[in-house]
Formats: structure tokens, sequence, C-alpha cells
């Protein structure tokens, strides 16, 4: 089963080096919450090129690695720099990390997007990972979600590819949190300083997953930041 892991911000210019620091955070968060996905032991994680064969990427070539990056996309200081990596552990495990982040865009956000390749019915620290994702990068919100989840929310709730939107976890800038409605069918847990995560629903459970966010809409927490962005979270 793949689930995917998201955070989103608005324009955060940073220099290399501060980006290859969130990158090297997420890689070791990533190994020690999935170690039988992004086991060093087990595999290496590699970067994904848009053309050619997978090189391999280790936390210590990250700065170099993003300034090629740099290199090749003459808009990277307005659109951001692109990274994709991936790693392969024990049969039936694997892990994508793909991210844009340090530009200053004025429609497009930038973004993290952690997807996981499990066995059926194995256990995945859904909450821990967005957690990490919101620590590391500071997002203005983020979600675990799946397939299923997505058409529903787009075909049931009118959820529109790009706004602001929760799972069956979600986080919450601390703007956001602030609008959440009382009585929200969601365990909170508060993040000191960032935001707050949400406990929504178990797996499958689509039903709790688009009432939650249709409330979290209705309160104005899920408003979507103005265009042109301005500024990395609400």
């Amino acid at each position: 089963m793949r689930r995917v892991v998201r955070a989103f911000w608005g324009p955060r210019p940073e220099p290399v080096d501060t980006l290859a620091g969130r990158w090297r955070q997420t890689l070791e968060q990533v190994t020690e919450l999935l170690p039988r996905a992004a086991s060093p032991v087990r595999g290496e994680w590699r970067q994904v090129h848009a053309s050619g064969p997978d090189t391999a990427c280790t936390p210590d070539e990250l700065t170099a690695i993003l300034l090629v990056a740099q290199g090749a996309e003459a808009w990277s200081d307005l659109t951001g720099t692109g990274l994709r990596l991936v790693c392969s552990g024990e049969v039936g495990w694997a892990v994508e990390l793909s991210g844009v982040a340090g530009g200053a865009p004025q429609f497009l956000l930038q973004s993290l997007v952690l997807a996981v390749d499990a066995p059926e019915g194995a256990v995945v620290p859904e909450s821990e990972l967005l957690a990490m994702l919101a620590s590391v990068w500071e997002p203005d919100f983020g979600d675990v979600s799946d397939d299923a989840i997505l058409d529903a929310l787009e075909d049931d709730a009118g959820f529109t590819v790009g706004d602001p939107v929760v799972g069956r976890f979600g986080f919450l800038c601390a703007a956001r949190a602030v609008l959440v409605p009382d009585g929200l069918e969601a365990v909170l847990q508060d993040m000191p300083g960032s935001g707050v995560l949400l406990h929504i629903a178990a797996p499958g459970d689509i039903h709790t997953v688009v009432h939650v966010y249709g409330r979290l809409r209705d309160t104005g927490a899920l408003e979507p930041l103005p265009r042109p962005l301005d500024r990395p979270t609400m």
C-alpha cells in the first residue's frame, strides 16, 4: 500500500546550506522512522534525474547536489530548487522524497512529499512522519493521504488541488490552528512554536476525513494563501 505524507508552504528564499541542512535532517529522520525502507544497511539513497540513470546520494553530498540542481535551472531562485530521492529496503518497502524549496514563487507552493510503499498490513508511523516534516520544513499545512481520500475530497467536498487540505492526519501552522473549531472530530496534538497535528481518522474511514475537512474549511482554517504569494504561512 502506498501513502503520501506532504507539507506545503509559500515563498521562503533560502541559501543552499540551509536547504541542505533541512534535507539532511529529513533523510536522517526517515531512516530512523522507517528502518525497513531506508536502512543504510539494506540500501542507499539515490537521486532520480529527469534523464539518465539514478545516481547515489549521501547526506554529505547534499550541498553539492543542490548547487548542481540550481545551476541546471535558471529560475531556481524564483521557482525553488527541486530534488527527488528514492531508497528501497526490505521486500515490499520503499520510500521516495520529492521536494521543491528555497524559492519565491508567486503562485505555486513550495513542497516536500514523502511517499511510502509498504506491504499490506505493515505499520507505518504516519503521524510521526508528518510531525517530522512539520518540524524540519516549517510548512503552512500538511497531510497524510492516499488516492482514495483525495478523490473523495474532490468529488464530495469541493477540494481543489493546490488548496490547503487534511487527510487521515493533518498539520496546520499556528495561524491556522487558532481557527480549528471546538468539538472537532479529531485529536489535536500541539506542536509548540509551529502549529497543531490533527489525528483525524483510521485508514479507510474516508467519511470522517471528508466531514472534518468541511468543518475546517468552513471556519477558515483551510483558507488558501492569497495570490500572488507573499509569505510562507498564513
